[in-house]
């Protein structure tokens, strides 16, 4: 995840921090801090340097655990640098021209060898570790799509040497949408500053943010995201912080109104990310980069495993 300002909101937590908590049951999970991938586009120095340790309380608050997974920044793995090359040598610019987060991004902060290339350095992120499986949400697809394409084209020339991830997309809750435009995805850059729930925002900002939500036409709480956008939106939200189907959400709130059904929305995200953001405040700067630097030093084993191989494959040993 990128490092960028304004801080993890709730969409950051239901689409990646839930999952990345609970996979490390199942998998040997891997999460990064991509500053890097921060520097593509226009940055403030001191800005980059506050969010990549905020973000990184952030996820520590949300439940990952670094004594059961690795969480690192990437600037202080630098294999990861090294693959994007390799393997930058086997991209082609026009494809990377016509990526669709390219093609949006370039308008507006300039056509950039950072911008382009940032499908391959996040390409790198994913091999470095011959990565089996990568949780993605809809926007980035074709990013891993991009990867996987790499992969099999790095094989097919020096051999076998990196698996071909598949994509993990939970059900639901993938894509949380803005409390104001509900056609599009919350996110911290949103100038509408009621569109977004951030995850140290206080029970009372929270209850205000959810009681302006942009809803839709009627009055009856139902399930449609094509004719219920806001609606199905709150659906999904409260889905995820009361663990209960939305058909039974449905069913107790149908007849409700819209009020009582946000009211209810905001109070069980409030009690949801109460503990969150109090553990976030809890720790200090000082203890979120001693943990990240300590895993960043068992990344890096992993990641010169993976670059031995490449080295040998590709002629530099």
């Amino acid at each position: 995840m990128q490092p960028t300002g304004g801080g993890a909101h709730l969409g950051n937590l239901i689409g990646a921090f839930s999952n990345w908590v609970g996979m490390q049951d199942d998998y040997q999970a891997i999460y990064c801090v991509v500053d890097l991938h921060a520097m593509s586009s226009p940055y403030e120095v001191a800005e980059l340097s506050e969010s990549r340790v905020q973000l990184a309380k952030m996820i520590l608050a949300a439940g990952v655990d670094p004594s059961r997974s690795l969480l690192y920044y990437q600037s202080e793995v630098p294999q990861h640098a090294e693959l994007f090359w390799i393997i930058g040598t086997l991209a082609g610019v026009g494809h990377l021209q016509r990526m669709t987060q390219y093609k949006e991004k370039s308008d507006r902060s300039g056509q950039s060898f950072g911008l382009l290339a940032y499908p391959v350095l996040q390409a790198a992120d994913i091999l470095i570790h011959r990565a089996h499986a990568v949780p993605v949400g809809d926007d980035q697809a074709q990013h891993l799509e991009l990867t996987r394409d790499l992969a099999e084209r790095f094989n097919s020339r020096f051999g076998e040497v990196f698996p071909i991830p598949d994509r993990i997309t939970p059900e639901i809750g993938a894509r949380v949408m803005s409390l104001q435009d509900p056609t599009d995805k919350m996110s911290k850059s949103d100038p509408n500053a009621r569109a977004t729930v951030y995850l140290t925002d206080t029970t009372d900002e929270i209850i205000k943010k959810f009681k302006s939500a942009v809803t839709d036409m009627g009055t009856e709480v139902a399930y449609d995201r094509e004719n219920k956008p806001g609606i199905s939106n709150l659906l999904e939200i409260l889905s995820y912080f009361s663990g209960r189907t939305i058909d039974d959400l449905v069913e107790e709130h149908r007849a409700g109104g819209y009020g009582a059904f946000k009211i209810a929305v905001a109070e069980a995200v409030a009690d949801g990310v109460k503990p969150i953001r109090e553990a976030y405040e809890a720790m200090s700067d000082e203890e979120a980069v001693r943990v990240m630097r300590q895993s960043a030093e068992r990344a890096k084993v992993s990641a010169d495993a993976t670059m031995d191989v490449v080295r040998e494959a590709v002629g530099l040993t």
